[in-house]
């Protein structure tokens, strides 16, 4: 196989089979979730439950001020990393162009120097973050292998994206190629990894939440 017929097979058949377990995996571990149900509440309530459940959205979505204080890098990291992504997936205009063969529909972009600065900032985030999990004695005991990994299929996609842009390896079909498979990658173990709790993170906060407020707990 040469570069072109590599780039082909990443754009074609690659994508699609990504696409098809992304698609079933994502659905399957939001449809396990959703399966479990919820044991019936037979105690009077004592608060709201939906004042609970957006107040814990509210007050988990930020970084309690003791808990900053302690690690401010990190918490800056993390929602660097976060916010970066989110900008680059959603933001750089050939990827509105490919959700737009998906879905039918398209949003504008932000010019692509402004992405690539960003792009830059996040691998930054990302490799604090890495570095943070590794010296800290907790974190790293704490960490697993599925840890690393994570961080691995999240980094790659942004480093070869960045490679590209910049024609930083000729051909360029090659690093072309090698971005979108890193990014194939990524969706085909997003679903069976801790990647996942970007679909799960809002549910699983209101739920708790929920729970709280019904008991009349301010969490």
């Amino acid at each position: 196989m040469n570069y072109i017929e590599f780039l082909l097979w990443v754009r074609g058949p690659a994508f699609q089979i990504a696409i098809a377990v992304f698609v079933f995996g994502i659905s399957l571990r939001l449809l396990e979730i959703l399966l479990l149900g919820r044991s019936p509440e037979y105690a009077a309530p004592r608060g709201s439950a939906v004042r609970g459940g957006f107040r814990t959205l509210l007050t988990r979505t930020m970084s309690e001020e003791s808990i900053f204080r302690r690690a401010p890098l990190l918490i800056i990291a993390g929602y660097v990393f976060h916010l970066g992504l989110f900008i680059v997936i959603l933001l750089l205009v050939p990827h509105i162009l490919v959700f737009k063969d998906l879905l039918g529909f398209s949003w504008s972009g932000l010019p692509t120097p402004i992405i690539d600065a960003v792009a830059v900032i996040t691998l930054l985030a990302l490799f604090i973050l890495l570095i943070y999990r590794i010296k800290h004695p907790v974190l790293r005991f704490l960490s697993t292998s599925q840890d690393y990994f994570a961080w691995l299929i999240t980094f790659l996609p942004l480093l070869t994206g960045y490679m590209a842009y910049h024609h930083m390896i000729n051909p360029y079909p090659v690093i072309l190629g090698l971005h979108i498979l890193s990014v194939e990658i990524l969706m085909v173990f997003f679903p069976f990894t801790k990647l996942m709790h970007a679909f799960t993170l809002v549910m699983a906060r209101w739920y708790n939440g929920a729970n709280a407020g019904h008991k009349g707990v301010q969490a």
